[in-house]
């Protein structure tokens, strides 16, 4: 799971994702360069105006449809994300976190899950004591080297331009439970 941090880290061992994925009930997702392309707008105000990707969202709700927890710890404070989480039914978030590792040792506390029954996607430094500690560490393409090369899934796609609906994809097939919400969706 360790690499070097001067060699690009652009593959994954499929098949060890995919039984990690398979055993995931709670995931946790970061938001600046995971659920956001990572980019701070200011308006006029000087409020920080963020950019989410609808199928990310659609994601997240397919997971707690399949009885997935979903779960956000950021480090930074905004009614932005605070509604963007009431809005995907995310019950349980964290803003303005200094320690993740801490917010994550209480989530898992809350919904009595073991680390390892966690996954958790994040793209830089700070994700690290929780990307460390999961039982499924992943990380979209655009995350830092060393992020990557902790991680046991990395996407295809950038944050917030689908790198969590691929990941919640990942995890659906992982759990066999894809097909059934594409027939429910059909139907």
């Amino acid at each position: 799971m360790s690499q070097p941090s001067h060699t690009p880290f652009t593959h994954f061992d499929v098949a060890d994702a995919s039984a990690r994925a398979a055993r995931v009930r709670v995931m946790v997702f970061d938001v600046d360069g995971v659920l956001t392309d990572g980019g701070l707008r200011y308006g006029p105000a000087g409020e920080v105006i963020k950019t989410f990707d609808s199928l990310d969202g659609h994601g997240l709700k397919l997971l707690a449809e399949a009885g997935i927890v979903t779960a956000i710890i950021t480090g930074r404070q905004s009614d932005i994300v605070a509604r963007r989480a009431a809005d995907l039914r995310v019950a349980h978030v964290y803003q303005g976190v200094h320690d993740k590792r801490e917010a994550f040792e209480d989530l898992c506390a809350k919904v009595s899950a073991a680390p390892e029954a966690c996954g958790h996607i994040g793209d830089d430094w700070p994700d690290l004591p929780v990307l460390t500690r999961v039982g499924f560490a992943a990380c979209p393409a655009n995350a830092h080297v060393e992020v990557k090369a902790r991680c046991h899934w990395i996407g295809a796609t950038r944050g917030g331009e689908g790198a969590v609906r691929e990941l919640c994809d990942f995890i659906l097939r992982a759990q066999g439970r894809y097909d059934a919400l594409l027939a429910e969706a059909l139907a």
